[in-house]
């Protein structure tokens, strides 16, 4: 029944995907807007659209009026469809430990479908959402628990799901779009959009608790001012943003789910200037407020001891671009000062978790610098090294926080294995306390296969211990994590239709102390299509 449920998922899938377009043209896709809902930098995501994205250009094989009306049903009305299939594998993720029966395999599939709407409501106005539906079937671990919360009232009597779990849709796009705001280059988005910040270091992911099934779904207003004279763009945003999946539209076959740890507000302050090209520089401030949860409400994939307590400001930088004809680079680096409720190795294993913690002062610094050799050559071979610094707690200073907090950078930057792993150590995707050297190349085998290999090498900070309750042995010494490797597989046949395959396996240091030790691995393939 297991294999039956998810390869007539995949088969459904499929149909629906030739039926759209078996035939294509070699049609390159539209140019980018600017439209401020889903600006193009790195992203979780393959590919990165505006909010209201045209459908790529192809050549319809069946039914082509259908799919012709299907986009462009009224003048004022556009529509769009995408597809997303993916099975994934692993073992001992999050404990490093092989004996751990809950850990030790995983296999399951996710179908995520995706449906947006723009409504033309005048000439610079529009209405945008995006409908959002993710299901899972599993095959192992077979005593899965979908839920997180283990004082979640009925926990313990909540039968695991070890089939189908259908979760809940929701809408991760539900925005106004104003461009030309009185007259001037100023463009306005208030509603639930996607943001998206250089490279997704620190501004991204406002929803890291349900994977990539949303990516983005910020509940804010931005304002952008395109200051074209001195060539520099302004981005001003308000962020407020609740844990809560029916905080303000409430999900299909609502799960009673969260999005994120705490309740957020925040401002954003972020300048963009490319006056001496290719030279961009970039500067930013950002103050972020996080709560836990009014009134002790629980939810049943957040344990309130995620939930963090403080107020940060954070005040940050870069500057990218090309150095002679083959060099790239890029280099950003943030402090963060503010109040912040103890560590998270302090935070109590109860309801209240940090709502009733003492905040400290907060100090912490971040960089991450890339640099890239491209060989400008038939294949476009390209060798890249990055290192990365998120600070850490120190547990010597008992008066101050020095823990980075990543903001909404709680996203597989780097690693799709790591952020399980340091779901026992600080939360998932919350990849701090850090030093990360890596070493990485890729190469276009042909024009629509690429393949990338990955080396990091991973320290800690500090010896700062893991969250309560955890099932992660950490050294009180050493600080060598391990080593990473993570190839990469992709092709690309168009803009419609993509796929990759990639694996990952981890090999721990010292860090890690026995039982959990033992090596780690990931895998996933990954296939989409564009309607």
């Amino acid at each position: 029944m297991k294999q039956q449920a998810w390869r007539a998922g995949l088969v459904v899938a499929i149909v629906i995907a030739v039926a759209g377009s078996a035939a294509f043209a070699a049609a390159a896709a539209p140019a980018p807007t600017k439209d401020p809902t889903a600006p193009a930098a790195a992203a979780k995501e393959p590919t990165k659209e505006s909010a209201a994205p045209a459908a790529p250009a192809h050549e319809e094989l069946l039914w082509p009026e259908f799919w012709q009306t299907f986009h462009d049903p009224a003048p004022w009305l556009h529509m769009g469809l995408d597809q997303r299939l993916r099975l994934e594998a692993g073992q001992s993720m999050q404990t490093l430990n092989k004996t751990m029966l809950t850990d030790h395999h995983y296999l399951y599939e996710r179908y995520r479908t995706r449906w947006w709407t723009k409504w033309d409501l005048d000439e610079n106005v529009s209405f945008n959402t995006r409908l959002v539906w993710e299901f899972r079937t599993w095959e192992q671990p077979e005593n899965k628990n979908q839920w997180l919360n283990p004082i979640y009232p009925g926990y313990s009597t909540h039968p695991s799901v070890t089939h189908f779990n259908p979760d809940e849709a929701l809408f991760d796009w539900f925005n106004v779009n104003i461009r030309n705001l009185a007259g001037l280059p100023l463009t306005a988005t208030i509603g639930r959009q996607d943001l998206a910040f250089g490279v997704g270091w620190l501004i991204l992911d406002a929803t890291p608790l349900d994977g990539s099934r949303t990516v983005g779904a910020f509940d804010a207003a931005r304002f952008t001012y395109d200051w074209a004279e001195i060539d520099t763009k302004v981005d001003a945003v308000y962020v407020n943003n609740y844990p809560e999946s029916d905080r303000w539209l409430k999900p299909i076959n609502d799960q009673d789910r969260g999005l994120m740890e705490q309740e957020e507000q925040a401002a954003i302050l972020y300048l963009t200037n490319t006056t001496w090209k290719p030279v961009q520089l970039e500067g930013y401030f950002i103050y972020k407020q996080d709560r836990p949860l009014a009134d002790g409400k629980m939810l049943t994939n957040l344990p309130p001891w995620w939930a963090e307590k403080g107020e940060v400001y954070t005040f940050g930088g870069a500057v990218s671009g090309m150095a002679a004809e083959h060099w790239k680079y890029r280099a950003e680096g943030a402090v963060q000062t503010g109040r912040k409720a103890g560590d998270l190795p302090d935070t109590p294993h109860t309801a209240t978790g940090t709502a009733d913690q003492p905040t400290k002062d907060l100090l912490a610094f971040g960089t991450l610098d890339t640099l890239e050799y491209q060989f400008k050559d038939a294949h476009d071979n390209a060798t890249h090294v990055t290192y990365e610094y998120d600070s850490g707690d120190d547990p010597g200073t008992a008066d101050r926080d020095e823990r980075f907090d990543l903001l909404w950078g709680h996203w597989p930057r780097w690693s799709e294995l790591f952020i399980f792993t340091y779901a026992n150590e600080t939360r998932y995707g919350d990849m701090v306390n850090l030093h990360r050297a890596n070493i990485g190349h890729r190469i276009n085998l042909t024009k629509q296969w690429q393949l990338t290999g990955d080396v990091h090498f991973l320290w800690a900070d500090h010896n700062s211990g893991a969250a309560a309750p955890t099932n992660l042995n950490l050294s009180p010494d050493k600080k060598f994590r391990g080593t990473l490797l993570a190839p990469t597989l992709k092709y690309k046949m168009n803009s419609q239709l993509s796929a990759y395959a990639l694996f990952e396996y981890f090999v721990p240091g010292g860090y890690y102390v026995a039982p959990s030790d033992d090596d780690a691995w990931f895998f996933r393939f990954n296939f989409e299509y564009v309607f």
